[in-house]
């Protein structure tokens, strides 16, 4: 596994405390693309959930990872996260209409201002894509980093793409 210098300007963006530099948040993707998953390349080193982790972090502290890596086997594995549905459940059960989609990316994400931390989004994914943040009290899910998931980007065997 390679790892990306620090002084990549996509890992300057994330981390500026080791670059110097200020955060500016990726720019909005091209409408209409999709997070594709290719498990058949993840080799389980996780370094997709590392990234999405400093991607979502505040005040010094590591976020919750949007994307999990399973073992399902001997040297095989499979990422998980939000498949960002058509006919969402998390959307359709939101009291407040806090999960909604976003037009420019197409992902389903969460109005944090709105969301009351009933959690009913987390009981209603079908998958188990959608989290919650005890610490926060707040749902917590792939939100594509603004169209460009930093956890595609990152990738070191091409196990996640942005088709």
């Amino acid at each position: 596994m390679s790892a990306k210098p620090a002084s990549s300007p996509l890992l300057a963006r994330l981390l500026p405390q080791l670059s110097g530099e200020a955060f500016t948040p990726p720019e909005r993707g091209e409408p209409g693309r999709t997070l594709v998953v290719i498990p058949r390349n993840c080799t389980g080193c996780r370094t997709c959930e590392l990234a999405c982790s400093f991607a979502h972090s505040s005040a010094g502290h590591l976020g919750r990872p949007r994307i999990r890596v399973h073992e399902v086997g001997p040297d095989r594995h499979v990422q998980i996260t939000c498949l960002q549905c058509v006919s969402a459940a998390c959307i359709q059960v939101c009291p407040t209409q806090a999960i909604v989609r976003d037009e420019t990316t197409r992902a389903v994400v969460i109005e944090e201002a709105r969301c009351v931390g009933c959690a009913l989004c987390e009981a209603a994914c079908p998958f188990g894509h959608m989290h919650f943040d005890t610490e926060r009290k707040l749902a917590v899910k792939c939100d594509l980093c603004g169209g460009e998931p930093v956890c595609a980007a990152f990738c070191p065997y091409g196990a996640l793409e942005m088709r």
